[in-house]
């Protein structure tokens, strides 16, 4: 909050209250019939509604200043989360065409590996199928009857010449 904004809050409701008193010895001068405290009093209460606006008018002016100072912190922010989105983006086109071009890392597989990886691809390895080869297994789906289903659940049969190849 600005301290324009404040300070007129706070005038402004002093004075309002200020303005009680003699609003209050108005009310008794009237009711005894004294003109003259009454027209005294009534000044008073003038000057302190007077007082009150003016307050009221700082705190106009602050209150303008606050949405002032308001909009332009938005409009930095806004300009900031532009720049590290344009930051960001340049950034990530960056590493993009970094890539295109090759300035990437590489891999190389020591012999001991590509020994490894020839053991594990090997025809008569043994798989986690409990100590069957690979063929043994894809023999195995080959003679296992294929059973088809119609659209209202019940068995179409397998269809004839069907056969299953599967390829490792």
């Amino acid at each position: 909050m600005h301290t324009k904004t404040m300070e007129g809050l706070a005038g402004a409701s002093m004075n309002m209250k200020l303005l009680n008193t003699p609003f209050r010895v108005y009310k008794e001068a009237e009711r005894r019939g004294d003109k003259a405290v009454m027209e005294r009093a009534m000044g008073y209460v003038g000057d302190f509604a007077d007082k009150a606006e003016d307050y009221q008018k700082v705190t106009e002016k602050g209150m303008k200043e606050d949405a002032k100072e308001a909009r332009e912190k938005a409009k930095t922010e806004q300009e900031n989360a532009i720049r590290k989105r344009r930051e960001e983006r340049e950034e990530q086109e960056k590493r993009i065409t970094e890539s295109r071009n090759g300035n990437t890392d590489s891999v190389s597989i020591r012999e001991r590996g590509k020994d490894a990886l020839s053991e594990k691809t090997s025809p008569d390895h043994t798989g986690k199928n409990g100590g069957i080869s690979v063929e043994e297994s894809v023999d195995a789906v080959k003679t296992e009857p294929v059973i088809f289903y119609t659209k209202t659940g019940e068995s179409a049969g397998s269809e004839p010449g069907a056969t299953l190849s599967v390829s490792i």
